[in-house]
């Protein structure tokens, strides 16, 4: 059964008022001189530039799950032609992020609760890694810049600016994989935290939340500086368990967001599968 009119027409005017703030603060939305020099350039950059927006967006919570999204209004908003946004599509929909329904559409996929608690898990496991490492290799200046990123989320806080708060939280742990010397830890957790990510946006509105999570991350930095190794992991635990025991009340005031799917734990990124095509599941 098609999806509604007014529900696709949401989706996309919510496209298209992100792509209208990114033009008004200056970001460049295409190149004609890129298009006019490679036609095959021009579609996989375009296709990667609608992933990446459509992903934001997606992630950030601006595009709400259960939004049904149609590739002309998508094309027509972007400017581009429906190859590179079909080709995004298909992107997303191998990270869980879309479903793709034969005859029917794509819509934005609920928040697959169950998988929330082991992509946690594995994430502890790969970040108690690189605090651990970075605790014993970490240098003045990388502890300096790590310091800079918990200021800047303190100031984000108080400024009630989540997107600056959220940026400021991923600077953070990537900065620790950096110090460690594993920067490729930091990339697989991305990969692994998708739906994490779009919980987490749940969360900042919470009174106190951000401020909350920039002392977690003060915790973990002092310890790292005065190398204690144990002392660092500890906290980070601490940090990421906090996430872990707010999924019920998250879960129960947002259920229109989420889905109770057990399915299978996916690793978003995994280039060259052909994405899987699923039914809606029922909540």
């Amino acid at each position: 059964m098609a999806k509604p009119q007014s529900s696709r027409k949401a989706a996309t005017k919510q496209v298209r008022d992100t792509k209208q703030v990114r033009s008004r603060a200056g970001v460049r939305m295409t190149s004609s001189a890129a298009r006019a020099r490679s036609p095959l350039l021009s579609r996989v950059t375009s296709a990667a530039l609608v992933y990446e927006r459509l992903h934001e967006d997606i992630i950030a919570l601006r595009i709400r799950p259960g939004a049904s999204l149609s590739e002309n209004e998508l094309a027509s908003s972007f400017g581009v032609s429906r190859t590179p946004v079909r080709e995004a599509l298909l992107r997303l929909a191998d990270e869980s992020l879309v479903e793709i329904v034969p005859k029917s559409g794509t819509t934005v996929s609920r928040i697959p609760y169950a998988q929330i608690g082991e992509a946690i898990v594995i994430r502890k496991a790969l970040e108690e890694v690189t605090v651990r490492e970075a605790s014993r290799r970490a240098t003045k200046s990388q502890f300096t810049g790590l310091w800079a990123l918990v200021e800047r989320q303190r100031e984000a806080a108080k400024a009630d600016d989540r997107i600056g708060f959220h940026a400021a939280d991923e600077a953070f742990h990537a900065a620790i994989a950096e110090a460690a010397g594993y920067p490729g830890i930091w990339r697989l957790v991305n990969q692994v935290k998708v739906q994490v990510d779009r919980m987490r946006h749940l969360t900042l509105p919470e009174g106190g939340r951000m401020m909350r999570v920039t002392k977690e991350h003060a915790a973990v930095l002092a310890a790292m500086e005065k190398r204690d190794g144990d002392k660092a992991v500890a906290a980070m635990r601490n940090h990421l368990d906090g996430l872990e025991h707010s999924l019920p009340e998250i879960r129960r005031r947002n259920a229109d967001l989420f889905v109770d799917e057990a399915g299978v734990f996916v690793l978003s990124g995994t280039a060259g599968r052909k994405p899987e095509v699923r039914k809606n599941p029922k909540n």
